[in-house]
Parts: C-alpha cells; sequence; structure tokens
C-alpha cells in the first residue's frame, strides 16, 4: 500500500528541487542576456540565442525527469507508484480492471475448430419476433451442418417496410463473438463469393416448413458442399419444434436469450421506459393485437363498422402472401382464432379482477378505430400508457418509420413487466411467454379466447350475472398463467401444437428451490 507520509515527502523534495532548479536558470539567462548585451556582432548575437535556447530546454528536461520520479507513474503511466509492475504487459492488465472496477473483463468463448462445408445466406421474412426465432433456427442449422453463418438480412419488404437492417437492431459484434465457439459467423461473404451472389450465381431456395434436422443434412447440406453458397429466402418456422437434439435445442435458446442483445440504444431506452413505470408502482403490459395488419390478415371484423369492414377487406386481397382471402369473421372468432376487441380486453380484466389503479403500458402499433375503439378500455383502467405518452418526440424521433425498432422496445418492456397479457397469440406474444419462462416463470395470462368470446356473449346477452361470468374467467385461466408446462405435441399437425419458443422446456429445468438453471 502507498503511504500518505511517503508521498507528502516526496511532494517536499520536489518542491526544494523546482526552487533550486529555478534559481540556477534565473542566474544562467541574467548572465546571458549580459553577454548578449555585450555582443556587437548579429553572429555573435545568434550563438549566445541558441546557447540561451538549449540551458533553457535542459533545464525543462531535468525538471520533467525530477518531476517524472516523483509523480511520473501517476501521470505518465496511468498509475501510483508504489504498483510497480513486472512488464508493460502485466501493467497494463491491472490498469484495464482497475480503472473499470465495475465492468468485468470479458472473456470470449474459444473458437470452435471444424471445416467449413460451406456459407449459409438467410434471408428473414415477418416481423421482429418472427425474424428472432429464425434467427435461432438458422444459427442451430448453421452449427449442425458445420457451415459458416452470414448474418442474416432482416426483411424489409413486409407490410411494415422497415429499413433496418441486423445490426440497427441487434448488438452484431456480441452476436457473432458469443457463438463463436459453436458457428463461425461473418458480415458478409468473401470477396469472391460476395462477387458471385451479386451477379445472381448463387442456389436460392426456401427450405419446407417445420422440417427435423436430418431434413438440413440431407438436403440442404449436399447443396451446400455442391455450389459453396445457398441462400434461404424463407425462414419462418423452418425447424421443427420437437424430435431435435437436446443440444440443438438449448442452441436455440442459447442464441435467443443471450446472444441477440439488442443495440445500447434501444436496451438503455428501454430501460429509461421501465423506470419510468416502475417510479409509480407495478404495471402491466399488455399486448393489444388490434391493429390494422392483423385485423386486414385474420378476417376478424368485430366491433367494425361497413366501411371498416370494406377496408380491411380490400388490404388482405392487396397482399398475395396473405393465401385466406374469404373469411367469416364470426366462425373464426367463435373458434378463439380472433384477437380479442378492447372492449372484450376490458371485460376480461375485470373479471380477472385486475386492479383498476394498476398502469397498464400499451404494446401495440396504433389501434385500430382509434379512441372510439379505446373508450371502454380507457374507462376501465385510466392509467393507460404507451412509450409515445411517456417518452417525449425527440427520444423516439430515430425509431419513427422503423416498426422493428419500435417493437423491440415493446419487448424489453414486456420482459420487465409485474405481469404480461397478450390478446392474440402471435409471434411476439410467443416469443416473450417463452422468455419470461426463462427469467423464473414470471406472470403471464395466457387467454382462452374461444372460452373467453363464449362466455363475454352469454354475459352481454344476460344469460350470466357479473358474479358468474367473473368467476368462470377467473376458473378458466387458474393453469394459464405461464407455469412449468410440458409443451403439447401434435406430430401431423406442427402448425397447432405448442411453439417450441413459447415454451422451450429443455432450456427451463426447475430445481428443488424452483431456481432456474441457466444454460448460458
Amino acid at each position: 500500500m502507498c503511504k500518505v507520509e511517503d508521498r507528502d515527502k516526496k511532494r517536499r523534495r520536489f518542491a526544494i528541487r523546482a526552487m533550486e532548479l529555478k534559481k540556477l536558470v534565473e542566474i544562467r539567462v541574467e548572465k546571458l542576456k549580459n553577454s548578449m548585451a555585450n555582443a556587437r556582432s548579429p553572429k555573435m548575437k545568434m550563438l549566445l540565442i541558441r546557447a540561451t535556447t538549449m540551458v533553457l530546454l535542459w533545464t525543462c528536461l531535468i525538471q520533467l525527469i525530477t518531476f517524472g520520479g516523483s509523480w511520473g507513474p501517476r501521470v505518465l503511466k496511468g498509475w501510483p507508484s508504489c504498483f510497480t509492475q513486472d512488464s508493460h504487459s502485466h501493467s497494463a492488465a491491472v490498469l484495464d480492471v482497475q480503472l473499470l472496477p465495475g465492468v468485468p473483463a470479458r472473456v470470449l468463448p474459444p473458437k470452435r475448430v471444424y471445416k467449413n462445408n460451406g456459407y449459409l445466406v438467410v434471408s428473414c421474412n415477418g416481423g421482429l419476433n418472427q425474424m428472432r426465432s429464425a434467427i435461432c433456427d438458422m444459427v442451430a442449422i448453421a452449427r449442425y451442418l458445420n457451415v459458416t453463418l452470414i448474418v442474416p438480412e432482416l426483411d424489409k419488404t413486409s407490410f411494415w417496410a422497415d429499413p433496418s437492417e441486423f445490426e440497427d437492431i441487434f448488438d452484431v459484434d456480441h452476436f457473432i463473438t458469443s457463438l463463436r465457439d459453436e458457428v463461425r459467423i461473418l458480415k458478409e461473404l468473401p470477396p469472391r463469393l460476395k462477387k458471385r451472389v451479386e451477379l445472381g450465381v448463387v442456389h436460392t431456395m426456401p427450405p419446407v416448413s417445420w422440417s427435423d434436422i436430418s431434413y438440413y443434412h440431407n438436403q440442404i447440406l449436399p447443396l451446400i458442399q455442391k455450389y459453396k453458397v445457398v441462400h434461404l429466402n424463407r425462414t419462418d418456422a423452418r425447424l421443427a419444434n420437437n424430435g431435435q437434439p437436446l443440444e440443438l435445442q438449448k442452441l436455440r435458446c442459447r442464441v435467443n436469450f443471450g446472444a441477440l442483445r439488442f443495440t445500447s440504444q434501444i436496451e438503455e431506452l428501454g430501460r429509461r421506459i421501465v423506470t419510468l413505470l416502475r417510479q409509480n408502482g407495478p404495471f402491466l403490459v399488455l399486448h393489444l393485437r388490434y391493429e390494422m395488419d392483423m385485423l386486414a390478415f385474420s378476417g376478424c371484423t368485430q366491433g367494425c363498422n361497413a366501411e371498416e369492414v370494406e377496408e380491411l377487406t380490400r388490404m388482405r386481397y392487396a397482399y398475395p402472401w396473405w393465401k385466406e382471402k374469404i373469411i367469416n369473421s364470426d366462425l373464426k372468432r367463435k373458434d378463439g382464432l380472433c384477437p380479442l376487441t378492447p372492449e372484450e380486453t376490458a371485460l376480461t380484466l375485470r373479471a380477472l379482477d385486475i386492479d383498476r389503479d394498476i398502469q397498464i403500458y400499451i404494446a401495440a402499433g396504433e389501434i385500430y378505430g382509434g379512441k372510439r375503439r379505446m373508450d371502454s378500455l380507457a374507462d376501465a383502467y385510466p392509467k393507460l400508457v404507451r412509450k409515445e405518452t411517456l417518452l417525449g418526440a425527440a427520444d423516439l424521433q430515430y425509431f419513427q418509420n422503423h416498426s422493428s425498432q419500435m417493437a423491440a422496445l415493446d419487448y424489453l418492456v414486456s420482459l420487465e413487466s409485474d405481469i404480461f397479457v397478450p390478446t392474440y397469440d402471435g409471434n411476439m406474444a410467443k416469443v416473450v411467454e417463452g422468455h419470461r419462462r426463462f427469467l423464473g416463470f414470471k406472470k403471464t395470462i395466457l387467454l382462452d379466447r374461444r372460452v373467453l368470446t363464449e362466455l363475454i356473449d352469454k354475459y352481454t346477452s344476460g344469460l350470466l350475472s357479473w358474479g358468474e361470468f367473473s368467476s368462470a374467467v377467473k376458473d378458466t385461466h387458474v393453469q394459464r398463467m405461464g407455469n412449468p408446462a410440458k409443451r403439447t405435441v401434435i406430430s401431423e399437425r406442427p402448425k397447432e401444437e405448442d411453439y417450441f419458443y413459447a415454451n422451450p422446456e429443455e432450456c427451463l429445468q426447475p430445481s428443488d428451490d424452483d431456481e432456474l438453471v441457466s444454460i448460458l
């Protein structure tokens, strides 16, 4: 340890030495001035000026050396002299740790060494969370095929028309380095192969949906080995939920919960929203999926007027990749396949005895029908907030017209909420549900829309009293709070079975004290 007394002694010695040097300089300078005054020729004066300059420079150097002996290790080396090191590299390492005591040194995993079978280029399709789960699948596939994955391209042509690149949403360097012990990931193809792809000389195809990993070994790997580069132009639900090797399932989780970290800008703003909410107590996140694109796609028009129904129908026919065109809204709603309306949502939350004074954060885009459709929900729960009401316009200006970045903010807030309630089981609802399970089975109310619509219709028609209605709603959802559960497997109809990312049970292993065993 450095002693205060030692430092004081060094400071006093330095001050005395500095005063002596100062007097010496003054004497020498005075002598030189007298010499210059007596000098008659210009040549002699020039020589004397040079001599004076040299004396001053040497004096300064001596002072600096004296100064450095006492303070140099602190000023020039960055640390007190009593922390002498055996080598420069060791000193630098200690400096890094000591200057940033709150930031642990990041240790990168060792690179996995394997024979590269080729390159996999993928173009994700859909919204943020559909692409998120697809990225996890593609990493797992690349790992098991022993190929090099190129950082996935995000969808820019869907309904949302978001121009964001991967690095605009996710921390791309963390994504690459955190997985380097599993798979090699590059930001772009090597120059020669990149030029081939740009010229259109590349094998492009959509893989078969819900495929087993053996499909990729038997069908996709030979193509990669043949063409060196294969481009998968669709990635949604291309890997089966069940029946996969345990290590593959765990790798999907590792990517989802560890490698896919949002950019620092998104993370920081998300934390700010959560802080603002926490200042006013607990909060519930309501993923109210009652937006124009969802209603047009699903054909659900409950509560819409004739003009709105026509508008939604035109929109559905305008998008050729939305294959279902003729839809019976009433039948679909009774089957539980429609998102709950804002009015139905208000009744459901009240029936579940959700506190009227709780803050409800609306994690959604613009609600179709606007204020007219939101009035009943606002009357029942007056503390409705959105990111646009919590933050100023300047805070969100760089996120405008970037729906995936806005969805990333909602994702972060949803993870941190005391209660998460999705009104439709879309991609965000499923992925957030699974992430909240991973974080400790945080309360997530999974609404049974088929049962709810029947109960709501009976209540509004007078067949059930409020007490009967409320009791029935509570009984229906006792076991639908995000508790540990087994995934439902329907091998012949994988689209109807439980989604892997909604309940990644292979990665959720509660111990005796109900704590999660981390796989990261």
